[in-house]
């Protein structure tokens, strides 16, 4: 089995209107200084949240990349050029921007809320050559579904709920009942889990709530889970059918 690990405090930290939001970023930019870059087509990944107050992101461009906003508590609000109005979203929601030849926009998040912003390059050798476009969806919109006490919301499977253009890309969010677990781990996949709450244990070496693992190579993961753990996975190709932006950049 592969696992890397990179615990909270290995993360870039990351702030907005002098620490009015907060973040923490498992892939942050170059320029970060965490110690994660970008792999498979994965590029960014940031947890973000307002402790105290509502907070702006003023407007700012995006090109070729899908941007994807996850609201794991409380509310956002989101602008930009395409629709040109304000767009409420809730907790559960997510929302899909395509960047493609270029679009702008900005975000409010409320006091108390807390998102993931997780870009993803869906080949952008020919994103950067298509319109731009903006999609959102409801927490009800997404299926749950509940297999050997693991409560799993399927953000986007196979069934492709999200139309991402890029390859391989499954989402879950996963509830996990106390005790011990066997989890199957794709074959040429990574599985990228953030621990949003709770105990997970691997190995006998545990890990809490804003740590992230990416593990590969391993048919079935034994896991314990501990105080009602709930973790975000990302699944991805180990190697994309396409060069991504990292590569063609040689960011590493």
């Amino acid at each position: 089995m592969s696992i890397n690990i990179f615990k909270k405090g290995d993360q870039a930290d990351g702030s907005f209107n002098n620490g009015e939001i907060l973040e923490k970023k498992p892939i942050g930019f170059p320029q970060d200084g965490g110690k994660l870059k970008p792999y498979s087509n994965l590029f960014y990944w940031a947890h973000a949240w307002a402790p105290n107050n509502d907070s702006e992101i003023g407007l700012h461009p995006h090109r070729g990349f899908e941007i994807c906003s996850f609201v794991l508590e409380g509310e956002i609000e989101h602008y930009d050029t395409l629709l040109d109005r304000w767009i409420t979203l809730n907790q559960g929601d997510v929302q899909i921007i395509k960047a493609g030849k270029g679009i702008s926009h900005s975000e409010k998040l409320k006091k108390g809320s807390e998102i993931f912003q997780i870009w993803f390059d869906p080949n952008i050798q020919e994103s950067l050559y298509i319109d731009a476009s903006y999609s959102d969806f409801r927490s009800t919109d997404f299926k749950i579904k509940i297999r050997n006490n693991i409560e799993s919301k399927i953000v986007l499977s196979n069934e492709n709920q999200l139309s991402l253009q890029s390859k391989g890309i499954e989402i879950y969010e996963h509830k996990f009942n106390n005790g011990k677990h066997s989890y199957k781990i794709k074959d040429k996949c990574y599985h990228s889990f953030f621990i949003l709450n709770g105990i997970l244990e691997i190995n006998n070496q545990q890990y809490t709530r804003g740590d992230f693992l990416i593990i590969d190579n391993e048919n079935n993961l034994e896991l314990v889970t501990k105080n009602n753990t709930k973790v975000f996975e990302i699944v991805s190709l180990i190697s994309p059918p396409y060069k991504t932006y990292a590569e063609i950049h040689k960011i590493s």
